[in-house]
């Protein structure tokens, strides 16, 4: 009986969560390929986003978003970094845009990687990678010190 309540039905709504689309990091992450389940051209993407930042940035766009803990089929490390999907309502019960700047789930991932660098949190991190990259050097060095 639960395998009927998961199972696609076209009677579904488009507000239901099943009927919502998803979004995986993945689909705006820079480092990856096509192949590995890039879906927008580099330019537009991001660099190792999070499901968080995503989540954030839609949620901040108005939409209605749900967080779960999934992993990419591409995706080929287990980290939790890499892990969660979201699912984005895009369509309202009437088939009509649920937010009219979002068509479609294209216009919704140029978003995401248009958003993602203009989030608090990217440009504190980035700051702050300078100062872990000159700590990482000191700790070589002491490390091969003590050979």
């Amino acid at each position: 009986m639960a395998h009927q309540v998961l199972s696609w039905s076209p009677d579904k709504k488009h507000s239901d969560r099943e009927r919502w689309i998803c979004i995986y990091p993945a689909y705006v992450n820079s480092k990856k390929t096509r192949v590995q389940g890039r879906r927008i051209p580099k330019e537009k993407c991001v660099e190792n986003p999070t499901h968080d930042e995503i989540r954030d940035v839609l949620v901040a766009a108005g939409l209605k978003v749900g967080v779960e803990n999934k992993l990419y089929s591409r995706e080929r490390s287990k980290e939790p970094l890499f892990r969660g999907r979201i699912r984005v309502q895009l369509k309202t019960d009437d088939g009509t845009p649920y937010n009219n700047n979002f068509p479609s789930r294209e216009s919704l991932l140029f978003h995401i990687g248009e958003m993602i660098p203009k989030l608090k949190s990217r440009q504190v991190k980035s700051s702050g990678d300078v100062g872990q990259s000159s700590g990482g050097g000191k700790g070589k060095g002491k490390g091969k010190g003590r050979r």
